[in-house]
């Protein structure tokens, strides 16, 4: 019936848009880490499972008339919870400024809490859509084919994926796609309440017809505890590996929709092709191809930065695809008739939230490094021994089964060594590691012993800062902030420097600290970090760091997101002092690009002192930034400068100076004679100004490595 594909398609549409949508809200809040994307899909999984477990239970346990009831009942109390949030906050969807955090602490139940309370009841309702109306047209028109329904729904859902970063993203502010999205939901629970109301008047026992089609045997057997839990591994294996190849592209790269979207599209399109039909998939076509897409994922395991960026995102992208194909073509295979579909969607959701789960909040929590893609792979490769293994029509019990079962298991049992091996290679010779919902430290020890030694600190594959363990160098400004970089530059001959005047210094993005090194006394520098585990490092816990203790400058280090601290401190009054503010957020292995718009760019100038500098670090493996911050600058009038230091490398202090590329901002061209000879003028390129509605990374990426720098 016309009425619930269209309902079932919308709320597919409208489930799978609100989630790139809160999650570019919520993102900047908490620093642009890849794992708010992660803590988001923890909470729609769970969400699912709830939805899913619902509407097991309505259609199992009641009749028709109390379901359309009870169903009702929850529409109408989602409506009212998405119109009182609209009162609140002047926006549908989009928390007020008072949800905000004021520091880093728990950022994940924070985020989870600011989800319950903006989208929680409206996505519960859309959730349980699929599966309820599903079984209402089991109901309703007995014979027909229902899983269609579920591949149209994965349709929508994809629809919903697409449109965002390349339609809506790009043309429309964030509270007008809000509104958008508060109007679709009331045209959906209308729709809803019209299907529940015709299902209201059906008479009957609360079990749905079965299919006549042939492709089910019409059984009411509930499924037997080895089933049940193998659909629920297999849903859960895909769901790792979503999170994971996810997490990895961020890291990688940088947290923005499309990098969301791209793995979530590959995901549900598998389930596209899985339920549609048996002729997407097979395992004589699939298994080959999870071979070499493992390959090529380890591949680009190993080299890691040191990849091109096209070999990592198709290395990773193939890969997930393949796993989720492999995964959902088995679930395809093991589908019960209709009566049982409510459960399997349950196992399913169970599956996805057991996923999210282990990536959102145990991984975090408990693995060094970011081995939750290596545990998913090894979990698919043992799926992938099981689930044909229970298949006594497959290849390994075939007139060469024997062999196909011992090659098959050797190959499985390689894979899981080469996997355990390479989850260990980043922390080779590490003194300290560690992970939060920040990203993954390490602290590591090279140049053996002497002046020579010394320890880095790396954020994932990129060094963040070095300091010599002793002697003379150890107060040496080294990395990417020498004195002949352009933040060095910009310190030593900053006219008040010049003139024997303190410095007043904004840093954002601490480091170790490196910065420090040029402080003397009646300085201030003050940095601003999000990472606890940073700030402490920095502070000397563990003896590694010691610019900030042993600097002459008076320093203070804010806790919380650089642009919230901030805007913060405007609000509560504090003058525009800053003779200099450092923009040090951008060489990492993922962008914060909440700290790259003209909003952002506003609150920086609101802050710096007559004569004062933006220095911008634009150092990054695979994405050019210079045109956005050029682009940026001109908004404002500002005039720009850009430093290269290239250092020689049979210099005495070379292994400490980094390649670097530094843009300098000022209202007024910098005429100083040192830093004018050292700097050229910005090269102006056509484009949009990013702001806090817009952004187009694609524009910045470099597919071969620009500058390496670690």
């Amino acid at each position: 019936m016309p009425l619930f594909a269209s309902v079932i398609v919308l709320s597919a549409f409208l489930l799978f848009l609100v989630q790139p949508l809160i999650g570019r809200v919520v993102l900047p809040w908490f620093g642009g880490t890849p794992a708010v994307w992660t803590t988001c899909m923890l909470f729609f999984q769970v969400l699912l499972l709830a939805g899913y477990g619902y509407s097991h239970l309505l259609a199992a346990r009641l009749r028709a008339g109390r379901q359309a009831r009870l169903h009702a009942l929850l529409l109408a109390a989602a409506a009212l919870a998405l119109g009182a949030a609209t009162i609140a906050w002047g926006t549908p969807l989009i928390p007020g400024p008072d949800w905000r955090p004021a520091d880093s602490a728990f950022p994940t139940l924070r985020v989870l809490a600011l989800l319950s309370v903006s989208v929680g009841l409206p996505y519960l309702v859309l959730s349980t859509t699929g599966p309820l109306l599903q079984a209402w047209f089991c109901r309703a028109f007995p014979g027909r084919p229902v899983y269609r329904l579920y591949a149209l729904s994965n349709l929508g859902s994809i629809l919903a994926l697409l449109s965002y970063p390349f339609i809506l993203e790009p043309l429309l502010p964030v509270g007008i796609q809000a509104w958008g999205w508060a109007v679709g939901f009331g045209l959906f629970a209308a729709g809803a309440l019209a299907c529940a109301l015709f299902v209201a008047r059906l008479k009957g026992p609360p079990s749905v017809a079965p299919e006549q089609s042939g492709d089910f045997a019409p059984t009411r057997e509930r499924p037997k505890a080895p089933r049940f839990a193998l659909w629920t591994l297999l849903a859960a294996a895909a769901s790792v590996m979503l999170l994971a190849v996810t997490n990895q592209l961020c890291q990688e790269i940088a947290v923005v929709p499309f990098l969301w979207i791209a793995p979530l599209v590959l995901y549900l399109l598998s389930f596209v092709l899985c339920f549609e039909s048996t002729r997407w998939y097979t395992r004589r076509r699939f298994l080959p191809a999870l071979f070499t897409a493992t390959g090529l994922a380890i591949a680009a395991l190993h080299l890691g930065p040191t990849a091109n960026l096209g070999l990592q995102l198709g290395a990773y992208l193939l890969l997930l695809f393949c796993c989720a194909m492999v995964c959902h073509g088995e679930l395809a295979a093991l589908k019960p008739p209709p009566q049982g579909l409510t459960g399997f969607y349950f196992a399913l959701a169970l599956g996805g939230a057991l996923g999210g789960v282990l990536v959102g909040l145990v991984a975090p929590r408990v693995f060094k490094g970011l081995w939750e893609l290596h545990l998913g792979l090894g979990g698919t490769w043992l799926l992938v021994l099981v689930a044909p293994a229970r298949d006594r029509g497959s290849a390994l019990w075939g007139r060469h089964g024997r062999l196909a079962r011992w090659g098959l298991a050797s190959a499985v049992i390689g894979l899981l060594g080469f996997l355990a091996l390479n989850a260990g290679e980043p922390l080779e010779g590490a003194r300290w590691s560690g992970r939060s919902f920040y990203g993954r430290l390490a602290v590591t020890e090279v140049g053996g012993s002497g002046e020579q030694r010394r320890f880095e600190l790396r954020h994932g594959p990129v060094v963040h800062g070095l300091q010599f363990a002793e002697g003379p160098r150890r107060a040496l400004a080294t990395t990417y902030y020498g004195p002949d970089s352009g933040v060095g530059l910009a310190l030593r001959r900053h006219p008040r420097r010049l003139e024997g005047a303190p410095l007043r210094v904004g840093v954002v993005g601490l480091g170790v600290g490196t910065l420090a090194a040029y402080g003397r006394p009646g300085d201030r520098f003050r940095f601003y970090e999000i990472n606890p585990e940073v700030i402490r490092l920095a502070r000397g816990d563990g003896g590694f760091f010691g610019f900030l203790a042993e600097s002459a400058a008076t320093i203070e280090v804010v806790e919380g997101d650089a642009r919230i601290s901030l805007e913060r401190e405007l609000r509560a009054g504090e003058e525009a002092d800053l003779d200099l503010l450092v923009l040090d957020a951008f060489s990492s292995d993922s962008i914060p690009v909440h700290l790259l718009t003209r909003e952002a760019l506003a609150s920086y100038l609101a802050r710096l002192a007559p004569g004062g500098v933006i220095a911008v670090h634009v150092s990054n493996l695979f994405l050019d930034l210079s045109p956005v911050v050029a682009r940026l600058a001109a908004a404002f009038g500002l005039s720009v400068a850009i430093v290269e230091s290239n250092p020689p490398p049979s210099a005495d202090e070379a292994e400490a100076q980094f390649s670097s590329e530094w843009m300098l901002l000022s209202r007024s061209p910098l005429s100083e004679p040192e830093l004018a000879a050292a700097s050229r003028p910005a090269r102006e390129r056509p484009g949009r100004g990013w702001t806090d509605d817009f952004s187009n990374l694609f524009e910045t990426v470099v597919f071969s490595r620009r500058l390496l720098i670690d």
